[in-house]
């Protein structure tokens, strides 16, 4: 039997815990590893290359997930048992991938992990918003959870010195027979039964190729692809950066920018009205390009720690002002009858073909600036990604021009 859902705006402390529960342990399994996986990479005498694609697994999740989630969950089996399965195989996959040294092994088995859980995403989405009283309130405060869960995993990683080594794989994988066996206990969120043909353009979002026909909407997609594969550069290279300056508890510091998401999430209601969509995402794109630099000149100036400091700060803006107001464009060029199908499409051009490009080339461009001793060029690196994302503002500034769904959709 199915829980009720409140019929109240309130939401009970209970059912609250619950869910907040369930997305802390969710997030927590992936920071176990996502953020200093480069540092055991490098010491496992990875290429650059090969780190860089490593990374490039969670897009091939993202890409096909949507298969998982639309087919299975939407049609056969209850959200919170198919996350609880998915999170008991992904387990094992943890265990399997931490005793791998070689990347032909290693690889395809993250391949298949970030399958199992890249689809967890919009499986506790699905759960949350069933089961959440009024979820445009609720929704948000429950998903904070996911960097509080961030951040905890982190520190755990930082002070029980699991940085550089396979004890972070060990560590994912123990938390994830935890979620598991939790997810099963969550309040039943049977399949919505939809008995239509399944469509892999419905599920991808291609159904919403057709606002592409807008100039500034087609010009959004591509920047927002664009953007995507510098930033990845981040994501794959900040902890063994961070490690090779010598940065002490360099996987604590960077929950620093889980602390700025969310307080720039906060802001960005108060800045929209003033600033616009085009401003806020413009100073997105200008953040990414600043962290990057800050990271590049710290090279030469290691005691100068207001400029990795300043860099991890400037998250929030980063990710923000790009993908959380990205999402909000979108859902509002969209309109209802291409919500979801749009918003799949984003996913698609951003989470899956941009940060895959960008954990590649990320992985080419450290490789060319590593020299035979494994030393690498860290200036060098972080220009690259630096000009890219500066590169792209004239564009966007250019081409893009707001307009109200109605004037898309025309």
């Amino acid at each position: 039997m199915r829980e009720p859902t409140p019929l109240s705006n309130a939401m009970t402390p209970a059912l609250y815990l619950r869910l907040a529960t369930m997305v802390f342990l969710h997030y927590f399994v992936w920071s176990c590893w996502y953020n200093t996986m480069a540092v055991y990479l490098g010491k496992l005498n990875f290429t650059g290359t090969q780190i860089g694609l490593a990374y490039g697994t969670t897009a091939i999740g993202a890409l096909v997930s949507p298969f998982l989630i639309g087919v299975i969950a939407d049609r056969y089996v209850p959200a919170q048992r198919l996350l609880g399965g998915l999170h008991l195989l992904g387990a094992a996959l943890l265990w399997w991938i931490s005793q791998q040294t070689s990347f032909g092994i290693f690889y395809p088995s993250l391949i298949v992990y970030t399958l199992t859980y890249m689809a967890g995403h919009g499986l506790i989405n699905t759960i949350t918003l069933t089961h959440a009283p009024n979820p445009a309130k609720w929704f948000p405060i429950v998903m904070a959870a996911a960097s509080a869960g961030w951040i905890a995993a982190a520190n755990v990683i930082n002070f029980a010195g699991l940085a550089d080594n396979n004890g972070m794989f060990r560590l994912a994988c123990g938390v994830a027979v935890a979620i598991a066996l939790y997810a099963f206990t969550l309040p039943n969120t049977p399949p919505k039964g939809d008995a239509g043909p399944v469509s892999a353009s419905k599920l991808l979002g291609l159904d919403a190729l057709k606002l592409f026909k807008d100039r500034s909407f087609a010009v959004f997609m591509f920047c927002s692809f664009l953007i995507c594969i510098p930033l990845s550069f981040y994501f794959t290279w900040t902890g063994a950066f961070l490690s090779d300056m010598k940065v002490a508890n360099f996987a604590s510091k960077m929950t620093l920018g889980q602390v700025s998401e969310v307080g720039f999430l906060l802001l960005l209601p108060v800045l929209l009205p003033f600033l616009g969509a085009k401003r806020i995402m413009v100073l997105g794109m200008a953040a990414w390009a600043v962290r990057f630099a800050l990271f590049a000149y710290f090279h030469e100036q290691p005691s100068a720690t207001w400029m990795v400091l300043g860099g991890i700060l400037l998250h929030g803006m980063c990710y923000d002002f790009i993908f959380v107001m990205g999402r909000m464009y979108v859902d509002k060029a969209a309109g209802d009858g291409l919500r979801a199908s749009a918003q799949g499409l984003h996913a698609v051009f951003t989470l899956g073909a941009g940060m895959f490009v960008g954990s590649w080339l990320s992985g080419v461009v450290a490789q060319h600036y590593t020299n035979a001793q494994s030393l690498h060029d860290w200036k060098s690196i972080w220009l690259v990604p630096a000009v890219m994302s500066a590169a792209l503002i004239p564009i966007f500034l250019a081409l893009f021009s707001e307009k109200s769904a109605k004037e898309i959709r025309a």
